[in-house]
């Protein structure tokens, strides 16, 4: 198993990474590697990488799998014999990693598939490596890789995209300490966090394709439907949230995402906000209170982004198809979602959290002022917590939703986001739940996506009062907006009232 940092280098920081590895013992070797998979597909399906690589004249196979959470890979290692001829690439043999985590999981693909397999893509860079001793003991690897992504090669369909990545492996030691090494690096060179490997950018290029599909929201899991306790309980939220979060942060880090990428890293923020709002009880003075300002900021900026660029598209399709006027276009975002990803305060917020995740539960927990440290919940504390929670914020919703509509804009709004924090909580507690919340999860979906409605209409109509300053022709969208509110808050009142009392949330709702 490694545990690593990967990091994405702005070319205009390239020389000052470049000067700072060179500092002390290095050590530099050339690499080209090959990487294989069947016709099909099914290694990098399954999240699995398979390569041959030169190592300087030496050939190594690795096969890497995905590991659990959000610094750890599964990864085996074999050492191959040299070809006769030095311009032969070796084949990868799968008995080499025989006994092995990764080796398992690649021989259980390949028998399920029954295909060869072929040469796919390919790397070639130059690897510079340094050793740097951790403070408390241990060492951590750093690798600068600068070179290039190669599918089809030797083909008239060969393409290529440059590599510039920075890796700080753990070889002996504290995931915080490696941690807190990388925080400082990140913070000297404007690095950016990535968990877009070579293999899947070399996959994504020999399809053609710049980026993956934005990422959403994966299920919790638990051993025997249980929750984890205290501090575990923690660390496996704030891992499902970065699940969402990382990989659409490293593709629009690259400048590569679209708006569904800035969506779903903003439904992983809100996520992950919840999480450290409502959780904090549950093990106290684990979570440092400093990382949500810099995700605050992130999500604003980013919504500020969505809602000038998706509400008002929405909206101008169903304007154009009553017969509205053309209204002229807004004027274009400040600040791309690329710079907002990549602000130095959010970049080091991931990577503390990133560190959290992966710490046992025997780091030390943050000091807490005196007089209101609280010990970590055991099992059924955590239970009873759970259930606290769940109540408390379904109380309040079914409240407000008596009268919804005579609400003000800003306690409606409220309401919004309540019913979002129910919603993740309960996928936060949903392994521990009867049926693992999949009906109470249902009767949340109506209101949600009504609110959801409300609001994307409240913002638009804002945008288009602004734009009317300028085109008057935008204050026919302002009165079709307005003419809607009224059937749009009955429909909102109509799906809050279907979300009924919540079975799950009851003393035997839990396991």
């Amino acid at each position: 198993m490694e545990t690593e940092f990967k990091f994405l280098i702005p070319r205009h920081r390239l020389a000052g990474v470049e000067a700072a590895m060179q500092q002390g013992h290095f050590t530099a070797r050339r690499m080209q590697a090959h990487y294989f998979d069947t016709p099909g597909g099914d290694l990098a399906r399954h999240g699995i990488a398979w390569r041959v690589r030169n190592e300087g004249g030496s050939w190594v196979q690795t096969v890497k799998t995905l590991g659990d959470g959000p610094l750890a890979r599964e990864e085996h290692n074999a050492d191959l014999p040299r070809p006769a001829d030095p311009a032969e690439v070796p084949r990868p043999d799968a008995s080499l990693h025989a006994g092995s985590a990764a080796g398992r999981q690649l021989e259980k693909v390949l028998a399920a598939a029954k295909a060869d397999v072929v040469e796919t893509y390919g790397t070639e860079f130059e690897r510079v490596t340094r050793d740097l001793p951790l403070e408390g003991g241990g060492a951590v690897e750093i690798a600068l890789d600068a070179g290039r992504i190669v599918a089809h090669r030797g083909t008239p369909e060969e393409a290529s995209l440059p590599l510039c990545e920075l890796e700080l492996e753990l070889k002996e030691g504290s995931v915080r300490a490696l941690a807190q090494v990388a925080s400082a690096w990140a913070h000297s060179h404007g690095l950016r966090v990535s968990t877009v490997s070579k293999a899947e950018r070399g996959e994504r290029l020999r399809a053609g394709r710049s980026a993956g599909p934005a990422t959403k929201a994966v299920p919790m899991r638990a051993k025997k439907h249980r929750l984890p306790s205290g501090e575990a309980l923690q660390r496996a939220v704030v891992g499902n949230c970065l699940e969402q979060i990382l990989p659409n942060a490293s593709v629009i880090a690259q400048d590569q995402g679209d708006d569904e990428h800035v969506h779903q890293l903003r439904v992983g923020i809100r996520r992950l906000r919840t999480a450290l709002r409502e959780l904090d009880a549950f093990a106290p003075g684990r979570f440092d209170p400093a990382w949500q300002a810099p995700l605050r900021t992130a999500f604003r900026r980013l919504g500020e982004l969505r809602d000038g660029e998706h509400v008002l598209e929405s909206f101008d399709e169903a304007l154009r198809a009553c017969g509205g006027p053309a209204i002229a276009a807004q004027e274009p975002p400040s600040t791309p979602a690329q710079e907002i990803v990549g602000d130095g305060a959010f970049q080091a917020v991931l990577i503390a959290l990133m560190g959290f995740a992966a710490a046992g539960a025997s780091a030390p927990a943050r000091p807490q002022p005196t007089g209101r440290h609280q010990p970590a919940l055991d099992a059924d504390g955590t239970r009873r917590m759970a259930r606290k929670a769940l109540r408390r914020l379904h109380r309040k919703i079914g409240k407000e939703a008596e009268d919804f509509a005579a609400l003000a804009a800003d306690v409606r709004h409220g309401v919004r986001k309540r019913i979002k924090r129910l919603r993740y909580l309960a996928e936060f507690f949903a392994p521990a739940l009867q049926g693992r919340g999949r009906r109470f999860l249902r009767r949340l979906e109506p209101a949600q996506d009504a609110l959801g409605r409300l609001n994307d209409e409240q913002v638009a109509e804002g945008l288009y009062r602004k734009m009317a300053r300028r085109d008057p022709q935008a204050w026919f969208a302002v009165g079709w907006l307005a003419a809607r509110r009224e059937r749009t808050l009955a429909e909102c009142q109509q799906a809050l009232h279907r979300i009924g009392p919540g079975p799950e949330v009851r003393r035997h709702g839990f396991r």
